[in-house]
């Protein structure tokens, strides 16, 4: 077994999860090992679509105009429908124009990258940061005890063991990795869905879908129930169908001269000649966990929830749960937090991943499977809301009220604690910025000068506060997510001292 090795955080698992916490945990100074047992990054363009919010915090990452080269050709949005095939009878239109994403409530724009350009744009700036991430190398064994996690390492290249002790370890490791399994933990929900074969292919389809808007088909055809999409005419493309093998059906049943014959019928091309990269067959699903955390482990991403496809938000919720779980390890590595602190992590995330797996369910039911429908089915959550206008629930806000709303409409945001501060354009020295951003650290946002004593970064701007809730002389208190912590909408006797105060409570110190 080779030489032990001392580090402050062990990811294990390279996904959009993994990545983004260990970038986001070297951008802090945070000594981060991360593994994973393939061979590098996704190769697959799955998991296209980055939320405003990604965007916002991978602006802090330092990776949001990399991350948006991925996007290239797509400047129109994006076309969602459920139809028989491109060409065929549609039976409903989710989203047609541009402007239905870009809805005017962040300074950043809706991205169109795929995971397959994603994961590289983060490994490399998480590298850059500082953080060792290392391919090939598979997590044997872990125990956790009062003071940190001891896990033994396998490099499959060489076959050598080593020890690693952290701190914290974090499972990235998707919905079959072991570190859920190894803890104990059970996940429950409506359980497997549909078995699907993806087909990745290239083709020249110039023609027949939007050249400048990304495409996204939920197929119910006579002949296959699945899905279609491409990012833009110059990249790869993703073509999807059901099997069932309670009918005795298999992978092995889609050879490629199927896959074309089906792919023909899907695109209405009827002598399309595709060339097929890879043909793979994955579950979907719908689960969550049962908890989040046990002890110094903590799960994010698809070890977290499975999510189904349909609505995007599974690997931006894999992104959002890396930041949050990043910002609250720093604070407490660093001894400006309490340990109570990360008991926040699950009290926040738990809810949001929930609310994300019940309305991708919805999705599925009203996209792809409509004989499911009946009661038991989740009403539909506005994703706009979900994404923008969430509230978090925790000991890491001081909340003012007791509204039991899980959000609240993002057009007409309060600047309540537990909320994503709203976008308002104003000047901060001397040019023109956004509230949010903002996000990144604490922040005081003020315009009543009289805050600049506080122990955290105070902006004083110059603009209508009021949509913050402060007026000319209160002030509100941004975590280094960008939601508001605590706002004050006068100003005290003691403006430094109040702010202390807050932060005690926010930081179970």
């Amino acid at each position: 077994m080779g030489e032990d090795r001392q580090v402050e955080v062990l990811v294990v698992g390279a996904g959009l999860g993994g990545l983004s916490t260990a970038l986001f945990l070297a951008r802090l100074g945070v000594d981060v090992l991360g593994v994973a047992k393939h061979g590098g990054t996704s190769p697959h363009p799955k998991a296209t679509g980055q939320t405003h919010r990604t965007m916002e915090l991978y602006r802090v990452g330092g990776v949001a105009d990399a991350v948006l080269e991925g996007s290239t050709g797509v400047s129109a949005g994006i076309v969602i429908k459920v139809a028989e095939s491109l060409r065929g009878r549609v039976f409903h239109t989710i989203v047609h124009e541009a402007d239905e994403l870009d809805v005017g409530l962040s300074p950043e724009r809706f991205g169109m990258t795929s995971q397959d350009f994603a994961e590289p744009v983060l490994l490399a700036r998480a590298r850059e940061l500082g953080a060792d991430i290392r391919f090939r190398t598979e997590l044997r064994s872990f125990e956790q005890d009062a003071t940190g996690v001891t896990a033994v390492l396998l490099d499959r290249e060489t076959g050598v063991e080593q020890r690693v002790r952290a701190r914290y370890l974090v499972g990235a490791d998707g919905h079959r990795g072991p570190v859920r399994e190894a803890l104990g933990i059970a996940r429950r929900g409506r359980g497997p869905l549909a078995h699907h074969v993806g087909v990745v292919f290239d083709a020249e389809l110039s023609e027949h879908i939007a050249a400048d808007k990304g495409t996204l088909y939920y197929l119910r055809n006579p002949a296959f129930t699945g899905a279609f999409v491409a990012t833009n005419t110059m990249r790869r493309n993703v073509f999807t169908v059901e099997y069932d093998p309670a009918r005795g059906e298999s992978p092995a049943d889609f050879p490629p001269e199927r896959c074309v014959e089906l792919l023909r019928v899907a695109t209405d091309v009827p002598d399309l000649e595709p060339s097929i990269v890879d043909i793979t067959s994955w579950e979907m699903a719908a689960w969550l966990a049962d908890s989040f955390r046990s002890g110094r482990v903590f799960l994010v991403g698809d070890a977290a929830k499975v999510t189904p496809p349909t609505g995007g938000l599974g690997g931006n919720t894999a992104v959002g749960d890396g930041y949050d779980l990043a910002w609250k390890l720093a604070a407490v590595l660093r001894g400006e937090a309490g340990e109570a602190l990360l008991d926040t992590y699950e009290a926040e995330r738990r809810p949001y991943a929930k609310l994300v797996v019940d309305g991708s369910f919805h999705n599925y039911v009203q996209r792809m499977a409509p004989h499911l429908a009946g009661p038991d089915v989740p009403d539909a959550i506005d994703p706009t809301t979900l994404v923008l206008g969430y509230r978090h629930r925790s000991t890491a806000v001081l909340a003012e009220d007791d509204d039991p709303a899980f959000a609240e409409d993002p057009f007409h945001a309060t600047g309540r604690p537990g909320y994503r501060v709203p976008h308002v354009v104003v000047r901060h020295a001397g040019r023109e910025v956004s509230t949010v951003d903002f996000t990144g650290g604490w922040a005081l946002l003020t315009a009543d000068p009289a805050w600049e004593d506080a122990e955290v970064r105070v902006a004083v701007l110059e603009g209508d506060l009021d949509r913050l809730g402060v007026g000319a002389h209160g002030a509100s208190l941004l975590r280094p997510d960008g939601v508001v912590a605590w706002r004050c909408a006068e100003l005290p006797a003691d403006p430094a001292g109040a702010v202390s105060r807050a932060l005690d409570a926010l930081l179970s110190r």
